[in-house]
């Protein structure tokens, strides 16, 4: 990875994952979106957040990072919340577990597939970017772990959720509102760009694509989607990266057939058609390849 553009586009990537590169959060800003009735999308620094209001319960999906949480409740404050009751943690990166250990603190019941909680206590190290996560325990680790799926019943919805195996991450969890017709994606969609996927620990393109099928599986053209990154989406918006994703899976599979390496994939450009759409967000295209090439399969 000693091409240019490559370590500038890790840069970016680096800078979203670790707080301690990132943006000063003194100066990041939450913002709330109206989804469906009493469910809202919040944005500030890291994956987008899921928020549902009502009399029994605030339920959280993802939290961000430790130093936004004070900003995150206020947000859910004037939204109508109060201190959420549940959250649940779509996968174990930081920038959607970081505010762990403060709302554990506060009484949140932290959930979340069985996966997380034995990376969030082994801790991590994702080697191409050098990124060092340290082991968390006590009230950063969720209280109660899931294998296969799992349903709440809260404020007269119906919040299920599933594991979906070998995509973004190996824990990866989506979380349908079944009545108010939202899902929460986590990052198995990122919303317009090319999506990071952890190939080190359990995720593949195949994967992702088997992921965002089953999701697809559940939504129709009313459907709201909440992705873990980037804008609300719809249906449409689901479709047109699971085309872009599996054309890449395609023709990053035959290199890999012919049995080309990581740098010779990238310097063939076999994504040179999608770049303009894609490539503009999250991660360039030549970075995309080296990073996913190795869970081509």
């Amino acid at each position: 990875m000693n091409n240019p553009t490559i370590r500038a586009s890790l840069a970016i990537l680096l800078m979203i994952l670790l707080p301690a590169l990132a943006v000063a959060q003194d100066e990041v800003r939450i913002t709330t979106q109206r989804v469906a009735g009493n469910i809202h999308m919040l944005q500030g620094q890291g994956g987008n957040i899921g928020l549902f209001i009502g009399p029994e319960a605030t339920f959280l999906v993802d939290d961000q990072f430790a130093p936004l949480t004070e900003k995150i409740l206020a947000a859910v404050k004037a939204a109508g919340g109060k201190a959420p009751d549940f959250l649940l943690n779509t996968h174990y990166h930081g920038d959607h577990t970081g505010g762990n250990e403060n709302l554990g603190k506060g009484g949140t019941l932290i959930l979340s597939h069985d996966n997380v909680r034995e990376r969030l206590v082994a801790g991590s190290f994702i080697a191409a970017f050098k990124m060092k996560a340290p082991p968390q325990s006590g009230a950063a680790l969720p209280v109660v772990t899931f294998n296969d799926e799992m349903t709440l019943h809260i404020n007269g919805e119906t919040v299920r959720t599933f594991h979906v195996a070998h995509a973004h991450t190996d824990g990866d969890s989506v979380v349908q509102f079944v009545n108010a017709n939202v899902i929460h994606t986590g990052d198995l969609f990122f919303n317009g760009f090319y999506p990071f996927i952890d190939v080190q620990h359990g995720g593949s393109l195949r994967g992702m694509i088997d992921g965002v099928d089953r999701i697809l599986a559940l939504a129709n053209d009313d459907t709201r989607i909440i992705p873990g990154h980037g804008p609300l989406g719809s249906r449409a918006d689901l479709i047109a990266y699971r085309d872009m994703l599996a054309t890449a899976l395609q023709r990053l599979r035959a290199l890999k057939d012919e049995g080309m390496t990581a740098a010779e994939a990238v310097a063939a450009k076999p994504l040179a058609d999608l770049e303009a759409e894609w490539g503009d967000g999250f991660l360039a295209g030549d970075t995309w390849i080296g990073v996913v090439y190795p869970g081509v399969y």
